[in-house]
């Protein structure tokens, strides 16, 4: 087998042959020309420890003391009205977009009228459960060593993740970001949001917004592409002249119901792993590590 982990237990993919062709083809392509996008929330951060749910970037301020009871209740409101819609597989995405800019509005709105301080995000997260995938060091920490890019695209909060990477001392000079980030007026206190909205299903004209990063790495073609949501898939739209992608789907949640879904869209999807194994072991591979 090309990549032992394969075998592992929460392994599952629809065409084997096709996912080896891809990973032999970008191995002789050299690590030089690789490039790697993944999504934050639920991807690069673990979904469940001991049981309980991690937060996501919004969670993190959801749940702190940044943020007053009813301000709380309002979001988890919001929370277990649209997250359900999110991941309804049997909802088309174009019925699915208007609710999710109307649910990151809501929420931006709530938390503006919260007037949070720039000053106490690292706090905010330092107190946090929040918690990269287990190999998280080995990942970010190896694709910096080759030189291999590594975008971050996140319908997030770009302060936040941005800091719970920081104070896991992973973030390196070749991790880029692509989020939602807090506006703070002179006073540092928040007054809103930057630029355009990007929420779970709009990662494809984010990507085209930034066709500036994509277009410093024409030379690298080939991409490695982590995400948990079928939004995810698009993250890679930007590419130029791509000349493979190998995508690898977190299935975390409503396993049964979407298993399918994610079985027909990414080549490799891992079912309840709350590690970074498998990507780690391709990066191994295609970086010639033993």
């Amino acid at each position: 087998m090309l990549i032992p982990e394969f075998a592992n237990i929460s392994v599952c993919m629809k065409d084997p042959e096709r996912v080896q062709d891809i990973i032999v083809s970008m191995q002789k392509a050299g690590s030089n020309t690789l490039q790697v996008i993944a999504d934050f929330d639920m991807t690069l951060t673990r979904f469940a420890y001991n049981g309980k749910r991690c937060p996501t970037c919004h969670n993190i301020l959801d749940n702190s003391l940044l943020i007053d009871d009813e301000c709380k209740k309002e979001l988890k409101d919001l929370l277990n009205t649209y997250y359900p819609i999110e991941i309804d597989s049997s909802r088309p995405v174009e019925e699915k977009l208007p609710l999710m800019v109307e649910w990151w509005t809501k929420a931006h709105e709530l938390l503006i009228e919260q007037r949070i301080r720039k000053d106490d995000l690292a706090k905010v997260v330092s107190q946090s459960e929040a918690k990269l995938r287990e190999g998280y060091g080995f990942f970010f920490d190896h694709l910096h060593e080759h030189s291999i890019p590594l975008l971050i695209f996140s319908a997030g909060i770009g302060d936040i993740l941005e800091e719970v990477i920081r104070q896991a001392g992973v973030f390196h000079s070749n991790v880029n970001v692509f989020s939602n980030y807090m506006d703070f007026d002179e006073l540092g206190v928040l007054h809103g949001f930057k630029g355009e909205l990007i929420h779970v299903y709009n990662k494809r004209e984010g990507a085209m917004l930034n066709t500036g990063h994509f277009r410093e790495l024409r030379a690298r073609p080939n991409v490695l592409l982590l995400g948990d949501s079928l939004g995810d898939l698009s993250m890679a739209d930007g590419v130029q002249d791509m000349e493979n992608i190998l995508k690898i789907g977190f299935l975390n949640d409503k396993v049964e119901d979407r298993r399918q879904f994610y079985l027909d869209s990414f080549d490799i999807v891992l079912v309840k792993d709350e590690t970074l194994d498998v990507p780690n072991a391709i990066i191994r591979y295609l970086t010639g590590t033993k």
